[in-house]
């Protein structure tokens, strides 16, 4: 069969209805990036696969097609830990607009792809003490990275010197880390100290923390050209003293 795939690993990142009694389903696959399928009469009461076709859910899928909509042929679903605690499901739903928004479709990105895996397993053994915002600032740059955007934080890309201590540094999406702190840079002022800890794999102390905060919320917004993220109102709605995560 033309434009067939089969056994497909996938997670479903997005659905809407389509239709009478179809399901409009945005895909992340490892071996085809983002994919939209088709899946006829998953809308229906009747049909297992509105209960299957899930978030975070890990499936295995056939599709075809040769246009860029393909239609689903059918599905495996296969074991995972459940995502549930709260802010854990609040995460993985921005994580999920982030490949539904921005990613470019049938780009695959095996890394970005075991990215999300690894996330979705943190995420799933995330208790309600534990800090969730390392685990989406690791995914955010392997996003970035995927699509182009990566950069170091202890190196500036302006002058090729490395980040030192004492000094000050911005930011730019389309570069990285810069000595110049022009005024038109969407961020200054970021310590030398806390990038060198950042470089360290140090993103729990406070100033680091916030740091890579701020320059990640400036990198996902470049990404998503003035685009709207709607998970980013449930990390307010459900703890407006906490702040956003995302």
């Amino acid at each position: 069969m033309k434009g067939a795939v089969q056994q497909e690993p996938a997670y479903v990142v997005h659905r809407r209805p389509w239709r009478e009694t179809a399901l409009l389903v945005d895909l992340f696959t490892l071996n085809h990036g983002r994919m939209s399928v088709v899946a006829r009469g998953a809308n229906s009461t009747k049909s297992p696969l509105k209960a299957q076709l899930q978030p975070f859910q890990p499936l295995l899928v056939d599709w075809t097609g040769k246009s860029e909509l393909k239609t689903l042929v059918q599905l495996e679903v296969r074991s995972a830990p459940a995502v549930s605690q709260p802010r854990a499901l609040y995460s993985g739903f921005y994580i999920n607009e982030l490949v539904q928004r921005v990613l470019p479709v049938a780009d695959p990105s095996p890394a970005l792809f075991a990215s999300y895996i690894e996330t979705l397993q943190a995420l799933a053994d995330l208790s309600s003490q534990d800090d969730v915002e390392p685990l989406l600032r690791h995914f955010e740059r392997a996003f970035a990275a995927s699509l182009g955007y990566d950069f170091a934080w202890d190196e500036t890309t302006d002058t090729g010197m490395p980040v030192q201590a004492g000094e000050l540094y911005g930011y730019d999406p389309g570069q990285g880390i810069v000595s110049n702190l022009a005024p038109e840079l969407p961020l200054r002022q970021l310590p030398g100290e806390a990038l060198l800890a950042l470089a360290a794999g140090d993103f729990m102390s406070e100033a680091p923390r916030k740091t890579a905060k701020r320059v990640m919320r400036v990198l996902v917004d470049y990404l998503l050209q003035g685009r709207p993220l709607h998970s980013r109102s449930l990390f307010s709605h459900s703890n407006p003293s906490s702040g956003r995560e995302s």
